[in-house]
């Protein structure tokens, strides 16, 4: 597991300790920037069940403004923080230690919307399901009108969901991962005529 391209290219990531999580693949996650393009440059991530923190620290990398990392596990929020280190990206990152549907329920009072929010739960769960209804149901909060949420699940998790202010825009199956793509929906307002 490596760092692609940018500032930190070729550095080596630490895996989290007794493998506890679901780490992409360094093909998947050059696919995924490879989607993004420029667009990551100078946005605000959020990376939710950050895990090893790959794909924060690649967007990092690449040029984002600032990533924020949440997960419960004190054993990969140790990981994030040495990768961070590692790559010489800790000065434009946040690490966060909690359980993310509590961060989602009541998230900090001076917390400022997302460019591209990132999540990557443990599989088989339902857990993408429920922060993306999350986001939904609260999407002004989070995610700036451009922006994206972006759930990377097994293929066999995926299922369509009824959402007021989101869209499925995009899918790309790599292998055992899907990556599913949301923007917010075109509503009347917003269209030409």
């Amino acid at each position: 597991m490596r760092v692609i391209a940018g500032m930190a290219k070729g550095k080596r990531l630490n895996a989290v300790p007794r493998d506890t999580t679901r780490p992409i693949t360094d093909r998947t996650k050059e696919a995924l920037f490879s989607i993004l393009g420029n667009w990551i440059i100078d946005a605000r991530v959020l990376d939710l069940f950050g895990g090893t923190g790959a794909v924060g620290i690649e967007a990092l990398s690449r040029g984002a403004g600032h990533v924020t990392f949440i997960d419960a596990n004190r054993a990969a929020t140790q990981t994030i923080g040495e990768n961070l280190r590692l790559t010489g990206l800790a000065d434009r990152a946040y690490v966060k230690r909690t359980d993310a549907f509590k961060f989602l329920k009541q998230p900090p009072a001076d917390l400022q919307p997302f460019d591209l929010i990132y999540v990557a739960p443990p599989q088989y769960k339902q857990m993408w399901l429920e922060a993306l209804q999350i986001f939904d149901a609260q999407l002004d909060r989070w995610l700036l009108p451009d922006g994206a949420i972006i759930a990377q699940i097994h293929p066999i998790e995926f299922q369509a969901v009824e959402l007021q202010h989101l869209t499925l825009y995009d899918e790309r199956k790599y292998g055992s991962t899907l990556l599913c793509f949301y923007e917010r929906s075109v509503t009347e307002g917003d269209q030409d005529g």
